[in-house]
């Protein structure tokens, strides 16, 4: 079973960074893994993911202010957040894509306001 540890949200002025993390347990080979983001009301959206060989792809309002990254050896997966916005604002939720199906962490708040 697979568990996460995600960390790293909380509340931060427009402009400002956060780094996100999320660490993945219970697993046995490496897959791709990414960030989803959900705004109160809206519907979960991709933000950002990245392959088990390190190629990533965000959506296009992320390019340019957020980097995703991985650290193979760790499990764990990480969100460079810079230059953010009120519109930013939401749960982000870290997960790991397996042939099985899709593994989803727990959530950690994002809020961008001043």
């Amino acid at each position: 079973q697979v568990q996460f540890v995600e960390s790293g949200g909380g509340l931060v002025q427009p402009g400002g960074s956060l780094r996100l993390s999320c660490a993945a347990s219970g697993i046995f080979r490496l897959y791709a893994m990414g960030w989803y983001h959900q705004a109160p009301g809206k519907q979960r959206e991709l933000v950002a993911r990245i392959t088990s060989s390190g190629t990533t792809y965000y959506v296009d309002s992320m390019k340019g202010r957020f980097t995703i990254s991985r650290d193979n050896g760790k499990n764990t997966v990480f969100l460079q957040m810079n230059s953010l916005k009120p519109e930013d604002t939401a749960v982000y939720y870290c997960y790991l894509s397996r042939d099985s199906g899709v593994a989803w962490g727990q959530g950690t708040q994002v809020t961008v306001s001043s």
